[in-house]
């Protein structure tokens, strides 16, 4: 990926929603999900909201996750958290996942709920990850 703003505003944006998407669906059974942009086009950093909907189709906005995608030098991190369930903990992702609190940002354990958010973040990392030669 050359930049994040060009994967997410340049040609074939959709193709990289649709792949979100998938990779939610994957990772959050037996949630769907769409991908919304929530950040202004070229913005250094990227913000996603995944919208859940349970499998007969209705919205469960509960379960919608915002992905926060932003660069630190050449690494990729992630930032994952339920903006409807603010006492839930926020990951972060980067070469290993870091619970905190959103309130303090102190670490925190997993909840119940992070394994699978967990698993969506590394799959995330590797798709949104330049191929490495």
């Amino acid at each position: 990926m050359e930049s994040l703003s060009e994967a997410v505003d340049g040609p074939g944006p959709n193709d990289l929603l649709r792949r979100v998407a998938a990779a939610a669906d994957l990772c959050l059974k037996p949630h769907r999900h769409a991908v919304v942009i929530s950040s202004e086009p070229g913005e250094e950093e990227c913000t996603l909201r995944l919208q859940c909907r349970r499998a007969d189709g209705e919205r469960a906005e509960l379960n919608d996750i915002e992905l926060e995608i932003y660069r630190s030098g050449e690494d990729l991190h992630l930032m994952l958290s339920w903006p409807e369930q603010t006492d839930h903990p926020m990951l972060w992702q980067g070469n290993h996942p870091v619970w905190m609190d959103g309130d303090s940002g102190q670490r925190c354990e997993r909840p119940v709920a992070g394994a699978a958010l967990e698993a969506l973040a590394r799959r995330l990392r590797a798709l949104l990850s330049p191929a490495q030669p």
